[in-house]
């Protein structure tokens, strides 16, 4: 195994030299715009760590790692548009730059586009690659549409809200991982082992976002602080407070998530103070503590050499120590 900017030098080294100058301009202009704002591309780099644990040339991984950061990005792209999000990486939205109709299309022509780098691969691999990438396509769009439906509802519980982030997020981040296993060729245990090691740690991940997008660092987080709770975001934290908290609690929670305030400071400090009276800080902590050390205990199972566990367990712990 290499360090992660190993892998990350390598998928910058081919987005640099992707060149997307075809007719029409229109559809392929915005695609090479959203692949040029980068990111801390982790997916793919995900794919080809998992090929070289399971001794394969990482870059064998390559176009599976790039069908994923190209659907990831397509995901973006959509996501947007149904957020109504202003901007991407500190850069205008696609649908900002352009116009609701091109990001719609754009995107379209991104999802058709990963599928294409599975056919790199020969015929076995790539039907393991395409079934794989397939189911978890359809499950991120279920997560989405569960994330929408959330919005509009009251009575969302703690195990739904864990399902949505499953879907929404980790499932990607388990199928990055599963791809470098099939590319590799390595046993079906391990591939469904490291896969659960992805999701595991993905939904670590996302648990983690949550925290963070409340008592993150201004300085380091890159979005706004408070983001979810100005947006009344039933994220999990809000959750595990209203669980938890008393009748007084409740109503003052309640009343400040059917709102939209103008005074967003108010709002934000005193939603924060409450996530932290009620324990719901320390509980979510607890949550990303547990889902990584669920995702380390698979590693115990894998049959890859000691050294390897160590490095992906690693990963994993400075994956979860992030302030960004």
């Amino acid at each position: 195994m290499h360090a992660i900017a190993h892998y990350q030098q390598i998928i910058q080294e081919y987005f640099t030299n992707l060149s997307l100058e075809k007719e029409p301009v229109n559809l392929y202009s915005p695609i090479q715009y959203i692949l040029s704002l980068g990111g801390k591309r982790m997916r793919p780099v995900l794919t080809l760590m998992a090929a070289d644990v399971f001794n394969a040339d990482c870059k064998e991984a390559l176009p599976a790692a790039i069908a994923v950061e190209m659907f990831h990005n397509f995901s973006l792209v959509h996501d947007d548009i149904m957020d109504d999000a202003p901007l991407r990486r500190g850069n205008e939205t696609v649908h900002e730059k352009w116009d609701v109709n091109t990001a719609i299309l754009s995107g379209d022509a991104m999802l058709i586009l990963a599928y294409q780098y599975f056919e790199d691969y020969e015929p076995e691999t790539f039907r393991a690659l395409a079934k794989l990438f397939s189911k978890t396509a359809l499950e991120v769009c279920e997560g989405q549409q569960w994330d929408v439906d959330f919005e509009e509802r009251n009575d969302v519980t703690i195990p739904e809200y864990l399902k949505m982030i499953e879907y929404k997020t980790a499932v990607l981040v388990g199928a990055a991982m599963k791809m470098g296993g099939i590319v590799a060729k390595t046993t079906e245990e391990n591939c469904d082992l490291i896969y659960n090691f992805g999701l595991n740690l993905g939904i670590a991940f996302q648990l983690q976002d949550d925290y963070l997008d409340a008592f993150g660092d201004p300085e380091t987080f890159g979005k706004q602080v408070g983001g979810d709770i100005i947006e009344n975001k039933k994220t999990y934290l809000y959750l595990k407070a209203l669980q938890q908290c008393d009748d007084n609690q409740k109503a003052s929670l309640l009343q400040w998530f059917t709102s939209y305030a103008e005074d967003t400071t108010t709002k934000v400090a005193d939603v924060k103070q409450l996530f932290q009276t009620t324990g719901a800080d320390v509980a979510t902590k607890e949550a990303i503590e547990a889902y990584t050390q669920k995702a380390f205990a698979t590693l115990e199972q894998l049959d890859i050499a000691a050294d390897k566990k160590q490095m992906l367990e690693q990963f994993g712990q400075y994956l979860m120590q992030r302030t960004v």
